[in-house]
């Protein structure tokens, strides 16, 4: 990805752990690498299409200057995530916030941290056999749209599918959704747990009747086991009911393991 830099701007704020940081202030170096596509901007010679790096500088000086942070990791996980929210065009940032009169009472150059944040695309399974089935998942739709760290881009068409793993319950409504998050893995579990637990979603049987079942199916390219979470979603490549509503979404979505296409994944199951 294409990137426009920012090095070293000057800005007088007051963040710091001291009272007096923050009543006297002091000098900070900002330090912004943008990752963007430049190729349309580059050919047409057109500043609409790229990033305006002037008016980032003047929202980094404006953000600094109106808040009051005691960590400068703080600053830079603020200001990042202001920065992917308001700047058009914007993927990903690497951001340096550079404190070169920190108080440690020794003789040094700067102190600085540095940290890199971006849009991630996500797709999530969606399911419900209980209550008013369509109703859950809209609502699981508009839950994930309130977030201001996520944007969802696109839904799948819902359908009927018999249960999995315990069958004597009620069909399914399932349905897949597309969304751009800025959250990690783990952040986006919690909010999913938060979502299904305002559903009323009970966990006393595996594979049970809820009232609303997300699933995180994939995670960019992420390959990840933990105790608590697995991505990709373990046996995608067995669920005729998961795959049917992501062909909808992404039909050349390539499996990170296995490296099959949805659209190839739903051919041998089918």
């Amino acid at each position: 990805m294409d990137q426009i830099k920012i090095t070293e701007l000057e800005v007088y704020c007051n963040h710091g752990v001291f009272p007096e940081e923050n009543v006297l202030g002091q000098k900070f170096l900002v330090t912004a690498a943008l990752f963007t596509d430049t190729r349309k901007a580059g050919l047409e010679d057109n500043l609409t299409a790229s990033i305006h790096y002037g008016d980032v500088s003047q929202f980094i000086e404006k953000f600094m200057k109106a808040h009051t942070y005691k960590l400068i990791e703080t600053v830079a996980e603020q200001l990042a995530m202001a920065l992917l929210l308001e700047v058009k065009n914007l993927k990903e940032i690497e951001l340096e916030i550079q404190k070169p009169w920190a108080p440690v009472g020794l003789p040094l150059k700067t102190v600085s941290v540095k940290i890199r944040r971006g849009w991630h695309e996500v797709y999530l399974a969606l399911g419900s056999n209980m209550g008013e089935k369509q109703a859950y998942l809209d609502q699981a739709v508009e839950a994930l749209r309130a977030g201001k760290d996520t944007r969802v881009l696109k839904v799948s068409s819902y359908i009927e599918t018999e249960p999995y793993g315990v069958t004597d319950q009620d069909v399914f409504l399932n349905g897949a959704v597309k969304i751009s998050t800025l959250l990690t893995p783990e952040e986006l579990l919690r909010r999913i747990h938060e979502i299904e637990a305002a559903a009323e979603r009970k966990r006393e049987i595996h594979w049970g009747p809820r009232t609303l079942d997300i699933d995180i199916l994939f995670y960019d390219d992420l390959v990840l086991a933990q105790d608590n979470l697995i991505i990709p979603h373990v046996e995608i490549e067995k669920r005729t009911f998961v795959l049917e509503p992501l062909l909808e979404l992404c039909p050349n979505k390539r499996h990170p393991v296995n490296q099959k296409t949805v659209a190839q994944l739903l051919e041998e199951l089918s």
